[in-house]
């Protein structure tokens, strides 16, 4: 049977160090503030002069995944890009990517799922692999959410929280009887907690997509956050899902080496651990150093713990979980 398995990761990090402290310097807010409230120290977002998109991280990411997985370009049969935030308002940054590495006929997919697109990107490759229609695929989660934030103090509540970045993944299709590679995948989505995060215009729904009259600044251009609502329905949902994949793939949370929540704020991560007792040990958390890189963040995590040899041991069994704006929520186990 074939089974998909993880040949290389690699990650990329935009080049300014922006701290807590830079912050306070351009909004009414604190180290203290944002650590309490986050558990973010510090994040990386792309200069202020330039050009720099995801497809641009995403590329960086990519060529480090591809030369831990011994593969060329050329022999990717399939691009999935998972980004909240692609180059341009379209076409989607996979097929800018594909272009970047060299190819003019790779069949390139957006996944805009935000939090979760890499748990829908990795579940769609997993079933793009398993039904032949592909053996080799590169899975990326990218973004670049600094361009598009209000650095005020206005939105200094979720301006504090993201950071720019890019992770990527090899995934390949491996005849074996052995039980590795993905387990298992769920993923939900309900549509009716849609505005609790999001970021309204420009919108097609409308007459003008950019509303006449309407100052560039408005807060209607920005990423909006209902917090409290957010943070109540992510730590009810985890827990669910998690209990979900692992039924689903067979293993007990206790068979698991390692659980990668996707990084958007440390006390959901710990609500969830608690509230499933989870040991800190069993919890990788990195949103201290990067802070919230959406689409990239598990694939980040995911790429720094085998750099650090906390997983990839044969044997080794994972599960990534994450929740975020759609709204959707999702997990994916996975044996080394």
């Amino acid at each position: 049977m074939k089974k998909t398995i993880i040949k290389g990761t690699g990650r990329a990090l935009a080049p300014r160090l922006v701290t807590n402290e830079d912050l306070a310097k351009i909004m009414d807010t604190t180290d203290e503030w944002i650590q309490q409230r986050t558990g973010i120290q510090q994040r990386y977002w792309v200069p202020e002069e330039g050009q720099m998109g995801a497809s641009d991280l995403g590329l960086t990411a990519s060529h480090k995944a591809l030369e831990k997985a011994g593969w060329q370009p050329e022999e990717i049969d399939f691009i999935i890009f998972a980004t909240l935030s692609p180059d341009i308002f379209f076409p989607g940054s996979g097929c800018l990517l594909a272009e970047k590495l060299g190819l003019t006929s790779t069949p390139a997919l957006d996944i805009r799922q935000q939090c979760t697109g890499f748990l829908y990107g990795l579940a769609t490759a997993d079933s793009y692999i398993k039904s032949g229609l592909a053996n080799k695929i590169l899975v990326v989660g990218g973004e670049v959410h600094s361009s598009g934030l209000d650095k005020t103090t206005r939105g200094r509540d979720v301006a504090v929280l993201f950071g720019d970045g890019a992770a990527a993944v090899c995934v390949e299709g491996v005849k074996t009887d052995e039980n590795i590679g993905v387990l298992a995948s769920c993923l939900h989505a309900d549509g009716r907690g849609a505005d609790n995060l999001m970021t309204e215009l420009p919108a097609s729904r409308l007459p003008d997509r950019h509303p006449q009259g309407l100052p560039i600044d408005s807060e209607r251009f920005f990423p909006s956050m209902n917090g409290p609502a957010v943070f109540k329905t992510a730590v009810r949902k985890l827990p669910q899902v998690t209990r979900e994949t692992l039924e689903k793939a067979g293993v007990s949370l206790d068979d698991i080496d390692m659980v990668f929540p996707h990084q958007a704020n440390l006390r959901i991560n710990q609500a969830f651990a608690q509230f499933m007792k989870i040991d800190e040990a069993r919890m990788f958390n990195n949103i201290q150093k990067y802070g919230n890189t959406t689409a990239a963040s598990i694939p980040l995590a995911l790429d720094e713990a085998l750099e650090q040899g906390v997983v990839g041991k044969p044997g080794d069994t994972i599960l990534f979980v994450g929740f975020g704006a759609g709204l959707t929520w999702g997990g994916v186990a996975y044996r080394f």
